[in-house]
């Protein structure tokens, strides 16, 4: 299939009402577009569309599951993917002034004379914002960190360092005073 066309709805042939549509995501749809920062994403899409005359509402549920990094050590994570969007679509006469106009994010506006609606950069979108923005390995059963202890021991000595070279440089200035 035409990954082009495998995102594209045919809302004209589509009767007034809720319509319901899965996407199974992919790595490589990630990669496509760009994605460097993630490993590995699997991600489902449930996209319900409520068609209705001159505007449609679309509800984006995402769920999965993606490799991320430890922020602290780097160790490789499974992360949950989950969250909802909205978005209204509008039909418009003029709708390249429309969207420059539209203040609110969630709204969107295409040409009355479309026929399809490409809803694959909202899925892209929708999906990398599901993913969790602190990353940490977490605590064991007896409140340790699961993090890699070799680099955390290496973050030590490195914050240890940072603080010596931190207190010198502050006050030798003001070492000249303290006689006075």
């Amino acid at each position: 299939m035409n990954t082009k066309r495998e995102y594209e709805i045919a809302f004209v042939g589509l009767k007034q009402g809720d319509h319901e549509f899965e996407y199974i995501l992919e790595d490589s749809f990630f990669k496509e577009r760009g994605s460097i920062n993630q490993n590995e994403i699997q991600a489902t899409v449930k996209l319900m569309l409520d068609k209705n005359n001159g505007f449609m509402i679309l509800k984006f549920i995402t769920g999965g599951k993606a490799e991320v990094n430890c922020d602290r050590c780097g160790n490789v994570l499974d992360a949950n993917l989950w969250d909802e969007f909205n978005m209204v679509v509008k039909l418009a006469t003029n709708p390249e002034e429309m969207n420059e106009q539209e203040e609110d994010p969630d709204i969107f506006y295409i040409a009355r004379s479309e026929s399809t609606l490409d809803v694959s950069s909202w899925l892209y979108e929708f999906v990398i914002l599901s993913i969790p923005t602190q990353n940490v390995c977490g605590d064991d059963l007896n409140g340790e960190s699961l993090c890699n202890k070799d680099v955390l021991k290496k973050l030590e000595e490195m914050n240890a360092i940072s603080n010596i070279q931190t207190e010198n440089t502050i006050w030798k200035g003001l070492e000249k005073f303290k006689d006075n």
